[in-house]
């Protein structure tokens, strides 16, 4: 059986990006600078990343037998990644976004479909595509599939993280199977009805016990509860081109440093940095960097920090 550092089960998507000059106001027209075709999605996103690092990757999906599928198998192949196990649907479409790009910030707003077609059944979630990692990395759509497969992890000692933005049905079953929990800045808060993130957090954590509980912060950086403390780490400053796709990298990011073991405000910066740079570029995986542009980013420190969650992760 084939060895690998990660698997990723969960979403692709391959994107439509409409670049505009700045966004319309409500019921507004603007004409849009360019259209490009580009792959992305939460999970394939966050592999190739990984791949990037220098990692063994294992990819777990749907595509559709679309043009739209055929650019995003082509990325992933072209990426390194094992697809082994990636399902090719006849007669559907691929998941689609749409995403509206306003160039005066750099700032995206997405519009995203994926057809009923595309749906990963726990059934197709075998034992030996999970064991087969050191790490597992889910999303949250297919939401019994991605339970099956955390809870294949959990029962074999492999360490699991997931990419949530949003609240899904059933998902209170995946996350007692989930190690490393890195949300968006919303997701606490709507899962919680809690407004401070911090309390959110250790909410979250004392009723699942994960490892980690974290959130990305978007501009301001991301924040992490591990071992009853707080750790920020303040976003790096960059010429902002397009923010698509910064959280998959963040994510594939965090997972290289769970394997490499690193402590977690080095984790963080780096994930952080990775973002930064792959928000220098258009598409989700425009800029997507290696350790060394990472470190030279991190080595000039500079960083923009929110001094309420500096002060508050310090106490």
């Amino acid at each position: 059986m084939k060895r690998f550092d990660v698997a990723g089960v969960g979403l692709n998507a391959t994107d439509t990006l409409i670049l505009l000059p700045h966004f319309p106001a409500y019921a507004g027209k603007v004409p849009f600078a360019e259209e490009i075709l580009s792959p992305g999605g939460q999970v394939a996103s966050a592999m190739v990343a990984c791949a990037r690092l220098g990692l063994s990757v294992k990819y777990i999906g749907t595509l559709g037998d679309d043009e739209r599928g055929r650019i995003q198998m082509e990325s992933l192949l072209n990426s390194g990644i094992d697809l082994e196990h990636v399902q090719v649907r006849h007669g559907c479409a691929n998941q689609t976004a749409y995403i509206l790009i306003d160039q005066s910030t750099g700032e995206r707003t997405v519009l995203w479909q994926r057809g009923e077609c595309l749906r990963l059944e726990p059934e197709e979630i075998a034992p030996e595509m999970i064991t087969c990692a050191r790490l597992l990395h889910i999303d949250g759509h297919d939401t019994p599939a991605v339970e099956r497969a955390a809870r294949i992890a959990r029962e074999n000692g492999i360490p699991v993280t997931v990419d949530i933005d949003t609240i899904y049905h059933g998902f209170d079953r995946v996350l007692p199977n989930i190690d490393y929990l890195v949300t968006s800045s919303e997701f606490p808060l709507q899962w919680t009805h809690q407004s401070d993130p911090f309390k959110a957090l250790t909410m979250i954590q004392q009723e699942y016990g994960m490892r980690v509980a974290a959130m990305t912060l978007g501009a301001h950086g991301s924040l992490a509860l591990e071992n009853g403390r707080f750790t920020y780490s303040p976003a790096f400053v960059v010429n902002c081109i397009d923010t698509t796709g910064a959280g998959d990298v963040f994510h594939g990011a965090f997972c290289y440093a769970v394997l490499k073991g690193l402590p977690m405000n080095d984790t963080l910066d780096l994930a952080n940095a990775l973002a930064a740079l792959n928000c220098t570029a258009l598409g989700a995986r425009g800029g997507l960097a290696g350790l060394d542009e990472a470190r030279a980013l991190m080595a000039r420190a500079e960083r923009r920090s929110n001094r309420d969650f500096a002060v508050k992760a310090a106490r």
